[in-house]
């Protein structure tokens, strides 16, 4: 649904590539907005993330518990303390994440935070590590951000929740030491996703050939319990592989600097460039975007050697990211911060609430909505496209969480009408701020904009 009306460049800025009205001191010129991303990344600062070597820790915790009572050297109220202990720190990380989205001046980083979260798409396999995307993010996504892709990548497809995710514990080179006395062999799907859904796309030219010596390749990287992640030489496969006709390790012991350069390469193949700048250019202008805009940021991301920052530059001064508003729809997780942000909602008010009220009004709203938090559907990460999330179930949870937060709201709601012009700006249709107006209360009011059309789309 594109919008009948044109808006203003800063309603783009605001609504499209941040996190909507009121700015909050967010910089409304894609100069000052790529500014602030150089600048310091002040929310992570002030809202820690939980190391993933503490996702260790409670998994172990939890382990040893299980273990006890299995054995009968322990009780079941110390394996409950165990899970609850999980619990807690899993909702204080989604509170966080959302405290995060609600107070930030930089609202564009945190959009591209979410969106590389998607592309390298990681879940908890078990209910011990369900603590560990708040790790994964702070370590592998958060530092490069605006640099080389492929330092994201290395960080990314080495990090141990990924490993954990991707099965790549379970790959053993098959005529290594170990993998020969334990009769182990490859497991692929790190070294195909990586080349599937992390750089290349799937039409890029290689085969399963190119999959399975990547595989081969990346034998050696492990989780270990203790110290997260690590390389065993003894596990990788000997010898040199060759990936898209070049030739990686055989000089002696396996080195993690071989997968390095392996995946340093695949960042600079010349299908990532368009691979990559297509699935950027989707997720913040249209479903099919502008081949222009996205040779445009391809052409930036080969000059440049895969600098982030550069590409986002060259996203943020094509005409076609300024034109066509409406094309895109919020996902669920961005539609619940921009209306906590509407409404006036802070960092105190979300504090506030109980931890059964969070779960009950936050993190199961966003599972009835279609994004269960931090759970994408697989590798691929969440659809992108407005099919997936405009249909009966998602739009009736997205109304109902709309007319709940409007009742329970913790402050004080404006008159609908003057929220519509505040929540939307110039995109505030009139037919809406009258309707919002003319609404029997103000909770039904704000409600009808939160619900609207023209706040779920950007």
């Amino acid at each position: 649904m594109l919008f009948d009306r044109p808006v203003r460049p800063e309603t783009y800025a605001a609504i499209r590539f941040g996190l909507g009205f009121p700015a909050r001191g967010a910089p409304l010129a894609p100069d000052a907005m790529l500014a602030r991303l150089e600048a310091p990344d002040r929310m992570a600062a002030e809202y820690p993330f939980v190391p993933f070597m503490r996702t260790l820790e409670l998994a172990g915790e939890l382990r040893a518990a299980g273990r006890a009572r299995r054995t009968g050297m322990g009780g079941e109220a110390a394996f409950m303390a165990a899970r609850a202990a999980i619990d807690e720190v899993f909702l204080q990380t989604f509170l966080d994440d959302l405290v995060r989205a609600v107070e930030t001046d930089d609202p564009f980083r945190e959009r591209l935070v979410k969106f590389w979260l998607s592309h390298f798409a990681t879940r908890s396999k078990s209910f011990r590590t369900r603590t560990g995307p708040s790790g994964f993010e702070a370590e592998a996504i958060r530092p490069h951000l605006t640099g080389r892709f492929g330092d994201m990548l290395k960080a990314a497809l080495t990090h141990p929740f990924m490993l954990d995710y991707l099965d790549q514990t379970a790959s053993v080179g098959p005529n290594s030491a170990y993998g020969r006395k334990k009769g182990l062999g490859l497991n692929e799907n790190l070294a195909r996703e990586a080349m599937e859904l992390h750089t290349l796309g799937v039409d890029a030219g290689y085969d399963q050939q190119d999959v399975t010596e990547l595989a081969e390749l990346l034998t050696g990287l492990h989780v270990s319990r203790k110290t997260g992640f690590e390389f065993l030489p003894g596990r990788a496969e000997p010898g040199a592989e060759t990936v898209l006709g070049r030739r990686y390790g055989g000089r002696g012991k396996a080195r993690l600097s071989d997968i390095h350069e392996a995946l340093d390469d695949l960042a600079a193949h010349p299908a990532a460039a368009g691979f990559l700048c297509t699935k950027l250019a989707a997720q913040f202008v249209a479903d099919r975007p502008d081949p222009d805009l996205v040779a445009h940021m391809a052409a930036a991301y080969r000059r440049s050697g895969g600098v982030l920052l550069e590409v986002y530059a060259a996203m943020l001064e094509h005409p076609a990211a300024w034109s066509g508003f409406g094309a895109k729809v919020k996902w669920p997780f961005e539609f619940l911060a921009t209306g906590l942000r509407a409404l006036g909602v802070r960092a105190d008010h979300l504090r506030e609430i109980a931890g059964g009220q969070v779960r009950k009004r936050l993190v199961n709203a966003l599972a009835r909505m279609g994004q269960p938090y931090r759970a994408p559907p697989g590798p691929d990460g969440w659809p992108d496209r407005a099919e997936a999330w405009v249909h009966p179930h998602g739009l009736a949870a997205r109304i109902g969480w709309a007319m709940a937060i409007a009742r329970r709201a913790p402050v004080p709601l404006p008159e609908p009408a003057d929220f519509a012009r505040r929540a939307l700006g110039d995109a505030a249709g009139e037919r809406l701020v009258w309707a919002a107006g003319a609404a029997e209360s103000r909770a039904e009011g704000i409600g009808l904009v939160l619900a609207s059309a023209e706040f779920n789309r950007r």
